[in-house]
């Protein structure tokens, strides 16, 4: 079963490069057998942002049948900076639309970056990730998908602690109406609603705190 690595890149103007023949390219002779380019751009610049730190240009996904370093050398030496590296197991709740090789997906791709509360233990925090917070996640937003990614190692030196990863997918009319966004077709009450029983349920395991939220445009190759 091929390995899903997670890359953070930070840095201008890196769409071109990202999904440029040369960086898939260097994969390619590194292992990798597939790769997704999740990068805030122009397309979704009216959407919203939160940057814990150092703003979070592009979200690489790469699977791989073989080592992780070449992985992250080839993405360095392809951005020109060392990436924050992440090996996560996925779980994929609601699938993302099928789109061809390179094609952009026509949707908002949200990708957070979770960090777990100090004190909460780690099974405790992925216990009510998956098994209470996904279904209020998905009901009281208008998600289109939602993919997990619990993060098992920490593979470059220097990355901030991470525990899990989630993209999920919404209409693009998402980046600037709240209704598009939470499904809740211009009822005001049920849009506050929705709003709050999402945010009670954030708190409570912390999903919230030290949050990247990063609005993203999303492309898939396999290679």
């Amino acid at each position: 079963m091929a390995t899903k690595l997670m890359l953070t890149v930070h840095g201008n103007n890196l769409a071109p490069i990202l999904l440029g023949d040369e960086l898939r390219g260097a994969l390619t002779a590194a292992g990798a057998t597939a790769l997704q380019v999740n990068v805030d751009d122009e397309t979704v610049a009216p959407a919203m942002r939160i940057p814990a730190a150092e703003p979070v240009s592009a979200i690489l996904s790469v699977w791989t049948d073989g080592e992780s370093q070449p992985i992250v050398d080839a993405v360095a030496e392809a951005v020109g900076t060392q990436p924050h590296a992440y090996r996560v197991s996925e779980i994929v709740r609601l699938d993302p639309r099928p789109v061809p090789d390179g094609q952009r997906a026509d949707v908002l791709a949200n990708v957070a970056l979770l960090r777990r509360p100090s004190d909460m233990s780690r099974q405790d925090y992925l216990d009510y990730w998956m098994q209470h917070h996904t279904a209020v996640a998905i009901r009281t937003q208008n998600t289109e998908a939602y993919v997990q990614n619990i993060v098992d190692e920490v593979i470059t030196e220097g990355s901030p602690e991470v525990a899990g990863i989630v993209e999920e997918h919404f209409p693009m009319a998402g980046m600037t109406d709240p209704h598009e966004f939470y499904g809740s077709r211009g009822d005001d009450a049920e849009l506050k609603r929705r709003i709050d029983e999402l945010m009670a349920s954030v708190g409570k395991f912390g999903a919230g705190d030290g949050l990247d939220l990063v609005p993203s445009s999303r492309y898939f190759w396999a290679l």
